[in-house]
């Protein structure tokens, strides 16, 4: 037995005083209709309505199991209601991962933005450098720089960064300064943990270049290699983004320009086989909106 489809036709039936006019009203037969509500009574084991050829009339027992029936089927009734506005409406709690260092730099000065605009969102922000487990963990989306290992997951290109070979000047006038990937044979190089640091890729004047290298130093942070890198512990491929204003000041030099290092992919990440929904498009968007290809050309911040 549909409970919840018996309980609207009794509710019909109640509220028309017939079989035949609940009927025409959900597009039921009138045996249909009548099967309904005896297999109610069935179930509960009264008798909900008084039959006679003329009228039908609610027992006691009727009118009680009304009054509820009537309370549940508006409770449902206002939850598709708000289902159905929600589908539409960015709202309810946001689970969001992200790396340290990119939500310290990037994404904390959006916060007060993005609620001011979406204020039916809570927002719940981790950050962290370990891979994290969407599903387990519970998160909504997920914020990864890098390749995806896992082809399942549903990910969205957010935005790109350069790659830059820096080294301190002091690191630079004590070793000397590589000018192909060849000799970086030679020199202590920085790496971030999870990263393919054995090897690094070039494009050069004349293709790519791959090179093996010997780390010196790793570290799971990108702001303790940036760190370690104008302190002049090694060479380092850093994030465009986070060496501009070292660059600017001198504080680190960009080495082998003619070789560009292969770029960071900041991807937005749902779990598999999840539906998009409001709250999570919009905060995509949003971030698309403030580092994607149209706010770089504007002037705008890249990831």
């Amino acid at each position: 037995m549909n409970k919840l489809q018996a309980m609207e036709v009794f509710a019909k039936v109640a509220e028309t005083g017939s079989f035949t006019r609940a009927a025409e009203a959900m597009d039921l037969s009138r045996s249909a209709t009548s099967d309904h509500v005896a297999e109610l009574e069935r179930h509960l084991g009264v008798r909900l309505l008084n039959r006679t050829t003329r009228r039908v009339s609610l027992t006691s027992e009727g009118q009680v199991f009304l009054e509820r029936a009537r309370q549940v089927l508006d409770l449902i009734g206002l939850a598709e209601e708000e289902a159905s506005v929600g589908a539409l409406t960015p709202r309810g709690r946001l689970r969001v991962n992200a790396p340290v260092s990119f939500g310290q730099h990037y994404l904390a000065p959006l916060v007060s933005t993005f609620l001011a605009r979406y204020p039916e969102i809570e927002l719940e922000l981790v950050l962290t450098d370990r891979i994290v487990d969407l599903v387990e963990e519970g998160y909504d989306l997920v914020l990864r720089v890098g390749r995806l290992p896992d082809s399942s997951l549903i990910s969205r290109r957010i935005t790109t960064s350069r790659m830059l070979l820096c080294a301190s000047p002091a690191y630079l006038e004590q070793h000397g300064t590589p000018r192909h990937p060849a000799d970086l044979a030679r020199h202590a190089c920085l790496h971030l943990i999870g990263t393919a640091w054995q090897t690094w890729s070039f494009e050069g004047p004349d293709g790519a270049v791959s090179v093996p290298v010997t780390s010196r130093f790793t570290v799971n942070n990108v702001d303790v290699l940036m760190q370690a890198t104008l302190d002049g512990a090694g060479l380092c491929l850093l994030p465009l983004n986070l060496t501009q204003s070292a660059l600017r000041e001198g504080r680190l030099v960009e080495v082998m320009p003619d070789f560009r290092g292969r770029e960071l992919i900041l991807h937005a990440v749902q779990p598999p086989g999840h539906l998009p929904v409001p709250k999570t498009r919009a905060l995509i968007d949003f971030l698309t909106e403030h580092f994607g290809p149209r706010a770089q050309r504007n002037g705008g911040g890249e990831a």
